[in-house]
């Protein structure tokens, strides 16, 4: 039994979760709603198999539906409330959505989809979620365990659906199995605040905020997140735990006067979507200490995880695959790469998934033996840890040598006056391409762009080697970043090769 379904029966007054402006609710007031939605989602014709999507802020009502959906057997869909009315209609669509609970300004652009609508509070074309939220507060009599299927942003074509099988068990067990994943971070059943911190609407950070809830945790939403507004909420909550993206560390770090916020209670900071340059999680932990984990995988499934003992032994890796996993390299003619030769990440899961309504690519990711690969490059040590290069599609490819950008991204965040940067290969007449990084900066590198350019471009050749430094250096006032830290590198790749007729 999950922590929180034993809280339900024993202290339903218990604190479950604190939505972003300080309210408090409770186990058996969270039980109860998430009972009503399930039983009116059958009542509406919600069979299992089928699915319903949620595009809401961080607020109380996505773990509402998530716990609804996880009870009858539905696949929960989460949608950026960001995307457009014509994107949010290729999700519905794809997705075969027999019910959409979205925030009012979502709903005001996508009342014509032909998808019954439901927002908190009402709205114009839209039914009230509270309608979802009435009537017998017992469990519902249909009771099949549900999932999430979420929605890869992908490089080109539209998104695909991630789908798995549903488990054939009770919901009751699945709901355990997910919070006893949580032990392999050190987190303890009872015993955790969970800070969320990143948009609900990923995958990762539902996952981490369900989970947690059923080990027991109480979880703290956050909506709009600032480091200052994290900071405080750990004082205030002792937070113990989170997910977290490396870009969030970067701005912790540039926050003057952290210090001052009481983060002695944290115990299990847990971070990934990115890779992080290895100054600034060295800086994490020597402020934070030996609390912060990291794990490699994707939407389609992972991975591996470290801890800080064996981060700190092997500064820059991303861990030994979970006990539920296996990862491999293997070259471009299909062979195992020896310990130490960077090839392509695959990943050997316990259950697969497939790409929804895409047989084709669903094909292109999967090997006969049972491994996948989302498009990494790395390799394995001797020990069997993982060092992640980059994306394939990101590898630069100069004069026939293969130069990784994330190398050269980990080298000029080192530089105290760098608060964000990309690395990208443009159009170069005699090498085919070159290093172009585009930097977001603090005010310590001279105004002028020239002199910036010369500082951190001396500051790079003392740490790579010549052919891996930036022909050009770019400054911008911010970065273009996914709510998840995921960086939109087509954005600022993109014009340079159209100015040539390719895009990458």
């Amino acid at each position: 039994m999950s922590q929180f379904a034993f809280w339900t029966r024993t202290d339903r007054d218990r604190v479950a979760i604190i939505d972003a402006e300080g309210g408090e609710h409770r186990v058996g007031a969270l039980q109860d709603a998430a009972n009503q939605v399930a039983r009116n989602l059958v009542a509406r014709g919600c069979t299992p198999g089928e699915a319903v999507a949620v595009s809401l802020r961080n607020r109380p009502e996505v773990l509402v539906m998530a716990l609804a959906t996880a009870q009858v057997g539905l696949y929960l869909v989460p949608v950026s409330w960001h995307l457009t009315a014509h994107e949010i209609g290729h999700i519905l669509r794809d997705a075969g959505v027999k019910a959409f609970v979205c925030e009012a300004e979502v709903a005001e652009r996508c009342r014509d989809l032909g998808v019954p609508i439901y927002v908190p509070g009402g709205a114009p074309g839209a039914m009230d979620l509270a309608e979802l939220c009435s009537g017998p507060t017992h469990p519902p009599g249909v009771r099949a365990a549900g999932g999430v299927m979420t929605y890869t942003s992908g490089t080109t074509g539209l998104p695909k659906g991630v789908r798995r099988p549903l488990p054939p068990a009770p919901p009751e067990p699945v709901a355990s199995a997910y919070a006893s994943f949580m032990l392999i971070y050190g987190m303890k059943p009872d015993e955790g605040v969970h800070i969320v911190v990143s948009p609900l609407y990923h995958t990762a950070v539902l996952y981490f905020a369900t989970s947690t809830l059923h080990l027991g945790h109480t979880v703290v939403l956050m909506d709009a997140w600032t480091p200052e507004g994290m900071l405080e909420r750990i004082a205030r909550h002792k937070v113990t735990s989170t997910h977290m993206v490396p870009t969030q560390f970067v701005r912790l770090l540039a926050l003057p006067g952290r210090e001052r916020y009481d983060t002695r209670s944290l115990r299990h900071m847990v971070h990934s979507a990115a890779p992080c340059p290895v100054p600034v999680k060295q800086a994490m932990l020597d402020w934070w200490g030996p609390c912060i984990y990291e794990y490699y995988a994707a939407s389609e499934g992972g991975g591996t995880m470290v801890g800080p003992a064996e981060w700190l032994a092997r500064p820059g890796t991303v861990g030994r695959p979970w006990p539920t996993a296996d990862i491999a390299i293997f070259d471009e003619e299909g062979h195992r790469a020896p310990a130490g030769v960077v090839g392509t990440v695959y990943i050997k899961m316990a259950q697969a998934f497939a790409y929804h309504r895409d047989p084709e690519k669903t094909g292109k990711a999967w090997r006969t033996d049972g491994y996948f690969t989302v498009g990494d490059a790395g390799y394995l040590d001797e020990g069997g840890y993982l060092f992640l290069c980059d994306r394939k599609a990101d590898l630069i490819i100069s004069g026939g040598v293969n130069i990784y950008p994330a190398e050269v991204e980990s080298a000029l965040a080192a530089h105290p006056d760098v608060l964000d940067c990309a690395v990208f290969g443009v159009p170069d007449a005699d090498w085919g391409e070159a290093v172009k990084a585009v930097v977001e900066r603090h005010s310590g590198l001279p105004s002028d762009p020239a002199a910036a350019e010369a500082a951190l471009l001396a500051f790079l050749k003392e740490r790579l080697a010549r052919f891996k430094c930036p022909r050009s250096i770019d400054f911008v006032e911010r970065l273009p970043r996914e709510p998840n830290g995921k960086l939109k590198k087509r954005l600022l790749r993109d014009p340079y090769w159209a100015a040539v007729g390719r895009s990458i």
